[in-house]
């Protein structure tokens, strides 16, 4: 057997090997050459036990040995079996740590300034302690109300960035683990950190904003778990009582949206490096917290990757306003800090302002709203290095005042959590790889601790309606499971205190925001996305962990709407800035929200049904089964004509109809998809549609049989459309379709990002539909091959990183045949379904295709030729 590798992964991170559970699943994929190649069983090994496993299952494999205890650590090795008998060599070993405590072993408390001079203080927290006898190994426990920098005796342990980041702080922390053993010397050691409150000490709101959510200041907690050489295991520096805190330090104030300043004639005055002028007390115990946040919930081992610095940007142009100041242009919209290398005298104040446009050549600050979003330093009089420490800022250009600095001195510098990259579009259509790749920038600078709607302004929220509508995206292009199953564990917290009502952000720093009752679209989130991360990961135990969090939704709706199967006459944000609405009226769209509401209701229940299938909670999805039918009979009964007709004539009505198979009667389905293309064509293919509708009607189009005009709409480049941005020059997904008017001012919305990842969605749409590939049962387990190349289109392709390896599908026109590769993972079969051959097998439709399939060629007036091959396929 050509097997040439066998790589092994355990649940969920891949940027360590500390893991969050004491049976994590384990997951590999095989390299090999061999096609047709079938894994017939496997055996796993911890170097204690080995385990043989019948059978083909590969991806989150239940852990075979017995549990592991906190702070142990086990070597895994894989090796498979194919179907023809032959047997691999054994994997690399795979460390496998545990990165949990036991069981009441969390002691730290919480600690910070007993005495702050100011509301969210940043501050400096530290401890002496000592050890006596030659150590084996030693963990650092972490967290904050806030975020932190914690080092050891001078040096950070971490390269992390804005730790622990955002959770739902009354009911949830995650906790670091670090490996500090290198750090530790005989004898006497200082653990400390900087502190700063960014989301925990913030205050949320639009155009004022209210009080402080969660806390006055920010605490840290940690502990320390050394293990000697002896075998025996201590915890040490808890913190607690032995603690001292000050007010030292270069960062002298730090929030999310107003920015940070340092006096960086301070800059050697650090958690655990003596220096003088810095006075040190008692820390304070407990949090500063508003009543329902003084009990601190008792951490858990982080699921998700940490924020990191990604990569760093050079000056791409350096521009002179109308006012005579200097703007530097990074040439990308992105997420991140400037870092800048400077000597000046010391005291000398620089300040950097930011913005993701200009304004009649000025820095575009008017859609920051009351986001001040600059940093400033004051200079300690030798050569300094800027950069913030605390806060993000969205933006592509910068103004640097109060110094001359060169070109080549400054850096932008790109943070978001360290996902994986797991897929790629590429075509013939510069226009429309330029929108795949704003799509991915946008992602990127949102996908930053929580999924936000946009990362400059005073909002950076966690809205659901948003990620519910990019979800398959965000799975396709980068490994998110982690991330999004974190993030789903906040939004079931959340949910619990409002009586299953999901809030319209997670984590809830909104809490009256829309009346507190359920919002459709934004709350289905419950359902959508745990749907999703089952279907793209063959993440079973997601949909069993949420489904209390499904379930609670659709009986929270089901209380508010009735038994009628109907959902209306409520408060609702509907078709979220339909391309119609006016500029200070984002709401008011062509369809009615209860169209929304109504068709939202019935897919969430069937979602819900068919959890409870796959569950095995027959009783549940025979209820809900029964209920999604009530309330899809009832929106077909009160919004859909015997003619075909919506009662709100709009795209999005007809798109909900379809997609949510709402319309199940055959000939209604096409009279409902020819009017949806007419109406497109009525618009002159240009967007008809907001939030909801937009990630739907390229889809309704193309299934309906309008793929051309689905491709007009596409590649439309007049306002407002997807392309009409990209003519702008736009490097991320904008907020509104016209962000920025034709004449190059900012739209006089208050309401007004150029980095909102929801109407990206369509990029899904690009991957399934122009390229074809798509899953076509959970995790890929066997794909769906079905391109409907684009007739402006000389070619497109899609690649996917699957749980089993690469798989690619590409298309290319070769005079009037038109050829289609596809990469199979090993371990997978795949379905073709091509347009255009009714005599192919199966009339090519779900038509088995493995690793070895010899394709087939059908000459008609277009003609296709298939074919299909096992590659090797590794993780990045």
């Amino acid at each position: 057997m050509s097997v040439t590798e066998v790589i092994v992964r355990a649940e969920l991170r891949e940027d360590t090997a500390f893991v969050a559970t004491a049976r994590p699943r384990l997951s590999w994929r095989v390299r090999t050459e061999t096609r047709d190649w079938r894994q017939a069983g496997a055996e796993v090994t911890d170097g204690r036990d080995t385990v043989t496993l019948d059978g083909d299952a590969s991806v989150l494999v239940a852990w075979p040995f017995a549990p592991m205890a906190p702070g142990e650590v086990r070597s895994v090795r894989v090796r498979v079996t194919d179907t023809a008998g032959g047997a691999s060599d054994w994997s690399a070993p795979l460390e496998v740590a545990a990165g949990f405590l036991g069981e009441g072993e969390w002691v730290a408390e919480p600690i910070g300034l007993a005495s702050p001079e100011a509301e969210a203080q940043p501050a400096l927290v530290r401890t002496v302690f000592h050890l006596d006898r030659p150590v084996r190994r030693a963990l650092l426990f972490w967290t904050a109300l806030g975020v932190a920098e914690p080092e050891l005796n001078g040096s950070r342990v971490s390269d992390d960035v804005l730790s622990p980041g955002w959770t739902a702080y009354r009911d949830r922390l995650v906790h670091e683990t670090v490996d500090v053993t290198a750090h530790l010397t005989p004898g006497e050691n200082v653990l400390g950190a900087a502190i700063a409150g960014a989301w925990y000490t913030e205050k949320y709101g639009f155009f004022v904003f209210t009080d402080r959510v969660y806390g006055g200041q920010p605490a840290f907690l940690a502990q320390l778990r050394v293990t000697y050489d002896d075998g025996t295991t201590e915890t040490l520096a808890a913190t607690g009582p032995e603690w001292e805190a000050s007010t030292g330090g270069c960062v002298r104030a730090s929030g999310i949206y107003a920015g940070e300043h340092q006096d960086l004639r301070r800059a050697g005055e650090t958690a655990t490096t003596p220096a003088d002028g810095v006075t040190w007390m008692p820390a304070r115990i407990g949090a500063v917290a508003r009543p329902g946040y003084a009990s601190v919930p008792v951490p858990e081992a982080r699921i998700a990757p940490p924020v990191r610095r990604i990569e760093s940007l050079p000056v791409a142009a350096r521009l002179r306003t109308p006012s005579g100041g200097t703007v530097l242009d990074f040439g990308q919209n992105l997420v991140g800090r400037l870092r800048v290398r400077v000597r000046g005298a010391a005291g000398t104040r620089v300040s950097i302002r930011h913005a993701e446009v200009l304004d009649d050549g000025e820095l575009a600050l008017r859609p920051l709203r009351n986001a001040r979003a600059e940093a400033s330093f004051d200079l300690s009089g030798d050569e300094d290095v800027l950069e913030s420490r605390f806060t993000f800022y969205g933006f592509r250009y910068a103004q640097i005042e109060g110094v001359e600095v060169a070109d080549d001195d400054v850096e932008a510098v790109v943070l978001h959590s360290d996902l994986v990259r797991t897929g790629w579009f590429s075509s013939s259509h510069g226009l429309l790889d330029r929108l795949h790749e704003n799509v991915v920038w946008g992602m990127r600078g949102n996908f930053l601790s929580i999924p936000t709607d946009c990362p400059q302004r005073d909002e950076r929220l966690g809205w659901t309606g948003d990620l519910q509508v990019f979800a398959p995206t965000a799975s396709f292009l980068y490994d998110s499971v982690g991330f999004l199953t974190s993030w789903l564990r906040d939004l079931a917290h959340e949910q619990e205190r409002q009586d299953g009502v999901v809030p319209v952000v997670i984590p809830a720093a909104l809490p009256s925001f829309a009346g507190g009752g359920p919002v459709a679209a934004w709350g289905d989130a419950a359902t959508v996305v745990p749907s999703v991360l089952h279907e793209r990961f063959g993440d079973r135990e997601v949909l069993a962990a949420q489904y209390p969090s499904m379930r609670a939704w659709v009986e929270a709706v089901r209380r508010d709407a009735g038994e009628s199967g109907l959902w209306a006459g409520r408060m609702q944000l509907g078709d979220w800035l339909d391309a119609s609405a006016p500029p200070d009226k984002p709401g008011r769209a062509k369809v009615d929200a209860d169209i929304v509401a109504t068709a939202s209701f019935a897919r969430s229940l069937r979602l819900v049904a068919e959890a409870a299938e796959i569950l095995g909670r027959h009783e549940d999805a025979a209820l809900y089964g029964d209920l999604a039918e009530r309330s899809r009979r009832a929106f077909v009964s009160e919004y859909v004509t015997p003619a075909g007709r919506m009662m709100s004539d709009a795209p999005t009505a007809y798109a909900l109809a379809l997609r949510f198979d709402l319309v199940r009667d055959v000939p209604t389905r096409r009279a409902l998809a020819d009017r949806l293309a007419a109406l497109v064509r009525e618009g002159g293919y240009r967007i008809g549609t907001g939030f909801v509708g937009t990630p739907l009607v390229t889809d309704a189009l193309s299934d309906g049989g309008h793929l051309a005009a689905a491709e007009r709409l596409l590649l439309q480049t007049e306002c407002p459309s997807w392309l009409y941005p990209v003519t702008m020059g736009a490097t991320t997904v904008w907020e509104r379709w016209d962000s920025l008017l034709p004449d190059g001012s900012v739209n006089p919305g208050e309401m007004t990002s150029f980095n909102h990842y929801a109407l990206g969605a369509v990029a899904d749409w690009l991957h399934r539909t122009v390229a074809g590939l798509a899953p076509a049962a959970p995790g890929y387990r066997r794909l769906r091959i079905a391109p409907r190349p684009l007739a402006a289109l000389d070619h497109a392709s899609a690649r996917h990183e699957t749980p089993y390896g690469a798989a690619e599908v590409a298309w290319r026109r070769e005079g009037n045949v038109v050829r289609v590769t596809a990469v199979v993972p090993p371990n997978t079969t795949a379905d073709v379904d091509l347009p255009g051959i009714p005599n192919g097998p199966s009339c090519c439709r779900r038509h088995p295709l493995v690793p070895r399939s010899r394709g087939w060629r059908r000459r008609s007036r277009t003609s296709w030729t298939t074919r299909a091959r096992t590659r090797r396929s590794s993780r990045r």
